[in-house]
This record gives C-alpha cells, sequence and structure tokens, in this order.
C-alpha cells in the first residue's frame, strides 16, 4: 500500500486547516501543563515553613539586640542566619512524592557524584522517599538506591549535568531553578511529541473534521496521564514512545519504499517504550511481527538493531547502577535474604529507620479480593471507566475499526484491542496482592495511562456516527466533559487520591 492511502475523507477541511487547529489545541495543552510545572510547590507546608523560621530569627533577633550591635549589624546577622535556617528547617519543594524524588536523587547522584548511591542525600532537608531499595555497593558497604529502571534517569542526568555547568548550581541547592526547567524541557517536550503524533494517526483514523477535532481535544484535556505532567515520571515518555511507535509503524504499513532507516527508529522507540513501561512489551511484539511478515529483511537489519541498541542500554545501565542484570524491583526474594532489596534497615542522621515496605500502610497493602479490585479498577473509584467514560467511546470505535476496510487502521485496531486486553490481564488478575494497590496513592488506575493515545487512536471511529445527530454529540461531549473533570480534579498534585474515591470516604463507604 502507498504511503499516500488514506481511508476516505468526507470532511469540509483540509489536513492543513485542521493542522492549524491541532496546533492551538497542542499549544493550549502545553501551556496549562507549563503552568501547572511553574506552580508546583508544597503549599501545604509553605505557612508552617515560614511561621518556623520567623519564630527562630526572633529569638535571634533578641540575642543580636542583648549584644549591643547596631541595626544594620543586626539585619545583616539576621540575614545570614535566615539563609542558613531555611537550609535545615526547609519544608517546601517543587517535588511532590516518594516516586519523582526517588528518580531524582538518582539523577543527581549520577551527574553529581558519578554513581548511583542516593544515601547521601537522605540526610539532606526535604530529600527523602520509600521508592528505594538497599543492596552491598562495590566499595563491600550497603548503600540505598533508587527502586526504578535507571536507564531513564541516566539520560536525564546529561541534560542536569549541562544545566550544573551552566549555573553553577545543583538540584539541592535551586530545586525549583532546575527542576522546573528539567520539567518543562522533558515533560513538555514529550507531551507536545506525543499529541503531534496523536494528530498523524487520527489524520489516518478518522474520516471527518469533528471526529479528528474530538479525539484530539481529548489529548490536549480529557486523559488522566495529563496530570503528569509537573511530575517526573515514566507514564508520560512511555505515552509518548508509545505514540511515536505507533505512528511509525502505520508510516511503514502505508509505505512500498525501502525505508530501514524508519525501521531503526521504529526498534528505538518501540524498545525505549518498554523500558518505560514494562507491559507495553505486548505492542512492541505486535508491531515486530507485522513488520517481520511484510518487510522481514529490512525488520532484520533496521527494527532488531534498534531494539537491541535501547535494550543493551537497559542492562548496560542496570549493571552499572547494581552490579546486576535484573532491574531492582525483580529482587524481592522471600527465600533469599541476599536477594530481597526491599527488607532492610538504614541510618539517616544517627537515626535507625526501616524500610516502608517491611510494613506497608493504606492502599499500599492491596486489594485481597480480585473482584474487588477488578470492579474499583474498570468502575469504581479508581475505575478506568468511571472516571475517563469517554473511553466508552474508544472501546466503541476500536470494535468499529478491527472490521475496517484499510488494513493498516485494522492492524492498529487490534494492536490496541490485544495490549489492552493484556495488561487489564497483568495488573488486575495475575498480580499478588501487594501489588493490587492502583498505581499508589494517586489519581487513577495509573498502570493503564501510557494507552492512552492508543485509545485516543480509536475514537474518531465512534464519533464518525454520532457527529450525525445533536443527541449523540451531546452525549459525546458530556463523557469528554466528565473526563476532563477528572484529569483535571488533581490540579498540579497527580499523587492525590480520585475524587470518586474521597466522595465515597466522605459517605461513610469503607475503602481500602
Amino acid at each position: 500500500m502507498s504511503e499516500s492511502a488514506q481511508p476516505t475523507a468526507t470532511s469540509g477541511l483540509g489536513a492543513p486547516q485542521r493542522w492549524i487547529l491541532y496546533t492551538l489545541l497542542i499549544a493550549t495543552a502545553f501551556g496549562q501543563a507549563a503552568g501547572k510545572i511553574l506552580a508546583v510547590n508544597s503549599t501545604d507546608l509553605a505557612r508552617l515553613e515560614k511561621y518556623r523560621i520567623d519564630a527562630a530569627l526572633s529569638g535571634e533577633r533578641t540575642k543580636l539586640e542583648k549584644q549591643g550591635l547596631t541595626a544594620p549589624e543586626i539585619e545583616a546577622g539576621l540575614a545570614e542566619r535566615r539563609e542558613e535556617l531555611e537550609g535545615k528547617l526547609r519544608l517546601q519543594r517543587p517535588f511532590l512524592s516518594a516516586n519523582d524524588r526517588s528518580r531524582w536523587m538518582a539523577i543527581r547522584a549520577i551527574a553529581e557524584n558519578g554513581n548511583h548511591e542516593i544515601d547521601p542525600f537522605l540526610r539532606e532537608p526535604t530529600w527523602d522517599t520509600i521508592d528505594m531499595v538497599q543492596h552491598v555497593g562495590r566499595d563491600g558497604e550497603p548503600h540505598q538506591y533508587s527502586s526504578k529502571p535507571p536507564l531513564l534517569m541516566v539520560m536525564i542526568a546529561g541534560p542536569y549535568w549541562v544545566l550544573m555547568q551552566l549555573t553553577g548550581t545543583t538540584l539541592g541547592e535551586s530545586p525549583y531553578e532546575l527542576g522546573r526547567t528539567l520539567l518543562l524541557l522533558l515533560n513538555g517536550g514529550s507531551l507536545v511529541v506525543m499529541l503531534a503524533a496523536i494528530g498523524r494517526i487520527i489524520e489516518r483514523t478518522g474520516t471527518g473534521d469533528i471526529d479528528r477535532l474530538f479525539a484530539m481535544a481529548t489529548a490536549c484535556f480529557g486523559a488522566q496521564l495529563l496530570a503528569f505532567t509537573p511530575v517526573l515520571n515514566n507514564h508520560l515518555f512511555g505515552a509518548a514512545a508509545a505514540a511515536v511507535t505507533c505512528d511509525l509503524w502505520q508510516m511503514l504499513l502505508r509505505s512500498d519504499k525501502p525505508r530501514l532507516g524508519l525501521s531503526l527508529a521504529t526498534g528505538l522507540v518501540a524498545a525505549f517504550m518498554v523500558t518505560c513501561e514494562l507491559p507495553a512489551l505486548a505492542l512492541a511484539t505486535l508491531v515486530a511481527m507485522s513488520l517481520l511478515y511484510s518487510r522481514t529483511g529490512e525488520t532484520l537489519k533496521g527494527f532488531a538493531i534498534g531494539a537491541a541498541i535501547v535494550t543493551a542500554a537497559f542492562f548496560a545501565t542496570n549493571y552499572w547502577a547494581h552490579n546486576s542484570l535484573r532491574p531492582p524491583y525483580a529482587h524481592r526474594s522471600q527465600t533469599d535474604p541476599a536477594d530481597n532489596w526491599y527488607d532492610y534497615e538504614y541510618t539517616v542522621n544517627g537515626k535507625t529507620r526501616e524500610s516502608y515496605w517491611r510494613n506497608r500502610q493504606g492502599i499500599d497493602r492491596g486489594e485481597p479480593s480480585k473482584g474487588v479490585y477488578a470492579f474499583h479498577a474498570l468502575v469504581g473509584h479508581h475505575g478506568i471507566f468511571s472516571l475517563t467514560p469517554v473511553w466508552l467511546l474508544s472501546f466503541a470505535g476500536m470494535g468499529l475499526l478491527m472490521g475496517a476496510a484499510d488494513p493498516p487502521n485494522r492492524k492498529l485496531a487490534w494492536a490496541t484491542f490485544l495490549t489492552t486486553g493484556a495488561c487489564l490481564v497483568f495488573f488486575i488478575l495475575l498480580r499478588p496482592q501487594d501489588d493490587r494497590n492502583y498505581g499508589g496513592m494517586t489519581n487513577g488506575f495509573r498502570w493503564v495511562f501510557w494507552l492512552a493515545p492508543l485509545w485516543i487512536a480509536m475514537l474518531p471511529r465512534a464519533i464518525e456516527p454520532l457527529r450525525r445527530s445533536r443527541l449523540g454529540m451531546g452525549l459525546a461531549a458530556a463523557l469528554l466533559a466528565w473526563s476532563a473533570m477528572s484529569a483535571s480534579y488533581p490540579t498540579w498534585n497527580p499523587w492525590t487520591s480520585p475524587w470518586i474515591h474521597r466522595w465515597m470516604d466522605h459517605l461513610g463507604f469503607t475503602l481500602l
């Protein structure tokens, strides 16, 4: 099939005009994300921090006055003391969760110290996390490390090192300035790349203006994933990689020409997607099998090499960090204490503490009943469809697109169906109780957030029949409005319970 072959268009606008509207929507979404990044702060602690510093300075002023110092000398002394207290009594931070702080500390360790040991930073005010493991390092001593796979942190440590050299400061000294700069570049850039790739995909899966614009509006404002733009996380990178993977895959399926470079790029991005979201291995495998069938030689020379490069980088960085090819989450042995990196004690500033994972609290204890877990993950307090009902239209569109006349669209629909099914079975039915926690204290069932680009790609086909009536479009608009409400409910902090969870708790329901 030629690359230009597309579904028959029935729209009044052309692709260039639609891309003008897409660009406006993407610009608005980026602006909103940037605003959240620039505003993010532990504001609940700001007043307490100021109170503690002011109280300490009040006592300091009395001491200086008793020494008979002049007013300028007192103010100079207080200014110096304020700077010291702001370091010791600091409560505010732009890093909102143990999850993202774990990554930031690993990035600091790599760029500042040339290793992956985060224990030196645990002594600093506001730099703490529960998302860490402990094992013996190459020096023969036990150290704490981020529990996250290190490849992503190694990649981000590069831009951070450049910022350190340009500014002469570190994340420990200037967390707001450097942290927000990196988030604007990395998260903001990933968001734009993801939305642009989605725009290219829905140009192929849609047939009209309204259905395509509806899908892009959902991508910009209606997905729970968008709440993660203010924090450093793997889901946004994984979703962007999924969108680009599907876009490149479609380009290869629609081309009769040799595209070795494009095949190589597809392998690179698909493998990176898997390093961000392990269940994305299902999608990467389907893409690889499809290309191996239709473009065998090119896939073996291009896609396979690209995937191999990323795979090698994943294991190499893991070995560098942990002296093991297995990532930290694979070291949770119940029979070999030396191979359980989550069961440990550690000392910070003279105080001995236990690993959080020895005695999980709240939602991290896991839901004992798989049935209850499935209910709440799908239609309950963390429900995919209760919080984001616009996905109901996606699944309807998926069914319609699975029988489409256009082979690449049909393959994309089947890949979305099979990948979604594999993820739901894996996370809902196959995980032990400890892992049945909905993704922790967060705004939804976050294990599936990375699938948003695929589900959005299915939307145009569902909107196509609805756009013919006011009632149909009214229903679609209502579902989108509900989804946008859930997506925006966390304001700038995704590490909060979904609004349905809080509402049920308010009414007195017994929750996990």
